[in-house]
């Protein structure tokens, strides 16, 4: 294992070197002591606390009994028995020298903290074309970002890659509205919004219609419109191609905002006809069986139903078009393991898809894995882009950094350019947003609600930046001396002690996160972080602080909180602003 964090290696050699003298005969490996460390239930405690419960089981003796007898040989540090404990604490110079400065020469964030690992692609962010991309589709979108940067944080190899929905169903309807019923002319502008307006009218439409006798007609015509699309003619299919565009670039501007990039695109069209063919070959191989007319496999005995691949049109479903996928991946990108951020909902589609891979022989179909989220919902309940009841992301935006410039930043029009104004409305807005989709843990529903995500006294991605931004000021107001050695020593204070402490648990804290998929334990330490530092910043002064070592000092533990809240909110994509 990778042992990043300096104070623990610390404890772990100096625990080593004091079970020696208490227990000459007995040499425990050094990775079950680091591995053994824990935060004690109290900061005050002391900085780390280790069970002696291996070694008791090793010696055959009572834990507590070792505690003290190791505990009474230890040097370097302080160490305290309590009960099957040893609680160590070190001194504050210690701290400074082991922790802040490598936070302040930018050495603490370059650290490998995971050993080698399979090449991974995270596959995320799903939207479909001629659909509107809304605040529901942030989730998906902050979570696999948040994945992948955690992961790359971490010293792992990763691919990133999205699967937009361009075929299917919804497509046809949207493009069959536009054609046959829809009277508006097609906007100069924000057109990949248009689409997704037109394809709620057909849904609305077509619900209205449904046990009419025009219910089978329409039917007839989707099914015709879909066969446009895979044969690649026809009027229907080059409206697909330039609506598809108008898509696309609403995509990559939602993508630009984010500041997410992908290195693999793929899309559902390009899957389409070849998974078709593939499921067809199959069927001829007698790999997989018909059901009243569709081609599929059947794991009814495996509780799992009938992983339908071709409907009895001859159509593909998403089933089709991932099994070809999963291939495509492996094959053309050589990666070693697929993780799909899909939600919770697509829980048997992908049971199906990796047991049908698996059966038709696909070995890499162990390494495919689906992280399940839970979605989001406004607070009257769920969204949905058929009924039209949703709240378009790029709106939402607006909106949201309207009532920062609004509540925030009003009282600095004239101090502050309008481009700075500007910038940070959409920084905090930006915040807001990704630290409301990840501080949840994945298996919870979240409720959005724009105010209480914009606060800035609360558990909120404002807040978070807001201390980033108090702390930057207070460096820009009080600058270091430069070329001074800081006097750690100096730093005795219980709140700066619990800063101390925080600080060197940010690597540990992160490659904790990126090995569970769970960013919102990043939110969490960050949103501690800042309250611990506002405590710091209320009860230890710095401006009015005479002795110049000690101002210096905290100045210094300032700064390095600073630096660790900017790359916190750098591995969850969010940007950390120099004023607020």
């Amino acid at each position: 294992m990778i042992k990043h964090d300096s104070i623990r290696l610390l404890a772990t050699n100096l625990l080593k070197d004091a079970i020696g003298r208490a227990y000459p005969d007995f040499s425990p490996a050094e990775d079950d002591i680091y591995k053994a460390l824990v935060n004690p239930p109290k900061s005050d405690l002391g900085d780390l606390a280790f069970g002696c419960f291996i070694l008791a089981k090793a010696l055959k003796a009572a834990p507590p009994q070792v505690a003290t007898a190791v505990a009474a040989q230890m040097t370097g540090a302080t160490a305290v028995a309590a009960g099957p404990y040893i609680n160590i604490r070190f001194d504050e110079q210690t701290h400074g020298e082991q922790v802040l400065a490598t936070i302040l020469d930018g050495s603490f964030f370059k650290k490998p903290l995971m050993e080698k690992s399979p090449k991974t692609m995270i596959e995320y962010s799903q939207p479909n074309t001629h659909k509107e991309l809304h605040v529901g589709h942030m989730r998906n979108l902050c979570l696999g970002d948040a994945i992948v940067r955690m992961l790359r944080y971490s010293g792992r190899e990763i691919v990133s890659s999205t699967f937009p929905g361009d075929m299917g169903t919804h497509v046809a309807k949207c493009l069959w509205y536009m054609k046959k019923h829809n009277q508006e002319p097609v906007p100069a502008t924000e057109k990949g919004e248009w689409l997704g307006r037109m394809y709620s009218k057909a849904n609305l439409l077509l619900e209205d219609q449904n046990g009419t006798p025009q219910e089978d007609i329409n039917r007839q015509e989707l099914t015709a419109i879909l066969h446009q699309l895979e044969g690649k003619t026809g009027p229907y299919y080059d409206l697909w191609l330039e609506t598809r565009e108008w898509s696309i670039e609403l995509m990559k501007k939602v993508y630009a905002w984010a500041d997410v990039t992908f290195d693999e695109w793929y899309f559902e069209s390009v899957m389409d006809s070849p998974s078709a063919a593939w499921v067809k070959q199959l069927y001829a191989e007698g790999k997989l069986e018909m059901s009243q007319g569709a081609i599929g496999k059947d794991l009814e005995s495996e509780k799992l139903g009938f992983c339908m691949l071709l409907k009895s049109d001859g159509t593909g479903l998403y089933a089709t078009k991932d099994l070809l996928l999963a291939k495509h991946k492996f094959e053309d990108v050589k990666i070693e393991k697929s993780v799909y951020v899909v939600d919770m909902r697509q829980a048997l589609h992908f049971k199906q898809v990796f047991r049908v891979l698996e059966i038709l022989g696909f070995e890499q179909a162990k390494n495919c894995f689906h992280l399940q989220y839970n979605y989001v919902e406004l607070p009257d309940g769920a969204m949905s882009s058929r009924k039209g009841n949703i709240v378009p992301l790029r709106e939402l935006v607006h909106r949201m950094e309207d009532h920062v410039k609004t509540t925030y930043l009003s009282r600095y029009k004239g101090e502050w350019s309008e481009a700075d104004i500007e910038k940070i409305a959409g920084q905090v807005a930006k915040g807001a947003i990704f630290y409301g989709m990840l501080r949840m843990d994945t298996n919870k529903k979240i409720v959005f609600d724009m105010n209480e995500w914009l606060k800035l006294d609360g558990e909120s991605g404002p807040f978070v930046q807001y201390s980033y931004a108090r702390i930057s000021s207070l460096g820009r107001k009080f600058p270091r001396t430069a070329g001074s050695k800081v006097d750690w020593s100096r730093l005795t204070h219980s709140s700066e002690r619990q800063l101390m402490q925080s600080l060197g648990g940010f690597n540990t804290a992160v490659a904790a996160a990126a090995e569970n998929f769970k960013p919102a334990a990043i939110c969490s330490y960050l949103y501690d972080l800042a309250k611990s530092f506002n405590v710091f910043y209320h009860e230890c002064p710095i401006g009015t602080e005479a002795d110049v070592a000690t101002r210096e000092a905290r100045l210094a533990l300032s700064e390095a909180v600073g630096m660790t809240l900017k790359n916190g909110l750098a591995v969850l994509g969010m940007p950390a602003p120099e004023k607020m």
